[in-house]
């Protein structure tokens, strides 16, 4: 993976073993501003994951957010990089060579009571996800997974714990459009657009890589979660209902690139 002159991580898909990561990780965009701890200084992020090429992969995606990154490949290791550290939150694999990632959660709520957990699971452990939002975690992701979705939940995360500097906002913006992260507030030139919670997710992920034409199957996998084979069809629906709440009467902001996919832009005055 490498940085392209225009500062985008560059779309790449990383086989090792069972897991893959697939990256859709763009410039952030206008009217966002870096998350910060109050004193001004990067937040913190220990990502722990046993599997190296993975923790590379999530530390390069969160030190280009301007954070400051710790990693562990083992439950031994994070409890000890936690304890040196202090993160703002924490990314956890459940499965780890020496303790799984309940009993590793455990001690490093021992240690940071009020760090945020984000776990990494087996896309089909859904036994596993339950035990961990159970057990005290503050949300999860399945293994594969886009490093754009892990960037957007710890945000999440980190903006609710109040380690982060609440000057920094939630706000994406292209052109007049503005959607607030936080509230599920979307905006055209001020007049207030209300979206379903489908609809929300198609236009954060579109809004979140302005300018970048996205195909029907990152769609799938980044808004619906399943991978691309036959469906389509209700990627062109919701951009269809996008365009009638976006774009109605207005200059338009979504555009189809034939066979290739869809994009937003500020629309042309």
């Amino acid at each position: 993976m490498c940085f392209s002159g225009n500062s985008q991580i560059r779309e790449s898909v990383f086989s090792e073993g069972a897991d893959r990561v697939s990256t859709m990780t763009t410039t952030s965009p206008q009217g966002r501003t870096e998350l910060l701890r109050p004193d001004g200084s990067p937040v913190r992020v220990l990502v722990v994951d046993d599997e190296l090429s993975i923790t590379e992969l999530l530390s390069m995606a969160l030190r280009y957010e301007g954070w400051q990154i710790r990693s562990a490949g083992d439950g031994q290791g994070a409890v000890q990089a936690a304890r040196e550290f202090r993160p703002d939150a924490v990314v956890l694999d459940m499965m780890l060579p020496d303790m799984d990632g309940l009993a590793v959660l455990g001690r490093l709520r021992r240690e940071l009571p009020d760090v945020p957990v984000l776990f990494l699971t087996a896309k089909d452990a859904l036994e596993d996800r339950i035990a961990g939002l159970t057990a005290g975690g503050d949300d999860y992701v399945t293994k594969p997974f886009s490093l754009e979705e892990v960037v957007a939940r710890l945000r999440g995360l980190i903006r609710r714990s109040g380690a982060a500097d609440r000057r920094s906002d939630s706000l994406l913006v292209v052109g007049d459009l503005t959607l607030d992260e936080d509230s599920h507030e979307v905006s055209r030139a001020g007049e207030s657009i209300h979206l379903t919670a489908t609809e929300f997710e198609l236009l954060r992920f579109l809004m979140r890589n302005p300018r970048r034409v996205l195909s029907k199957a990152q769609i799938l996998d980044r808004v619906w979660s399943y991978d691309f084979g036959g469906q389509a069809n209700v990627v062109e629906l919701y951009i269809s209902y996008l365009r009638r709440k976006i774009d109605a009467g207005r200059e338009p902001m979504i555009h189809t690139r034939r066979g290739a996919g869809y994009l937003i832009k500020p629309a042309v005055s």
